[in-house]
């Protein structure tokens, strides 16, 4: 990877680094937040026949750190584009 000059690279690696963190607060919400900490709140909703906070621990967390991976390979991709990094 060949940036144009040192500000361009100090800027992308910013940006990638706020994507990364940004993402992964998302997921650590969810796994934490969702299947830990709000359980017994999320346990009064059915879901597919379970209740909602048992769901988020077992399954809703992966579904979503997945999702996450898709997000994260179109937002890079957009970002190489930005700065010109991208693959050919």
């Amino acid at each position: 990877m060949a940036f144009e000059n040192n500000e361009k690279a100090e800027g992308y690696w910013r940006e990638n680094l706020r994507l990364v963190l940004g993402l992964l607060s998302i997921w650590a919400a969810v796994s934490f937040g969702c299947g830990i900490l709000l359980v017994d709140v999320l346990n009064e909703i059915h879901f597919m026949g379970f209740k909602l906070g048992f769901w988020f621990a077992q399954q809703g967390a992966m579904y979503v750190f997945v999702a996450l991976i898709f997000v994260y390979v179109a937002k890079a991709n957009a970002l190489d584009k930005k700065y010109n990094v991208h693959e050919d």
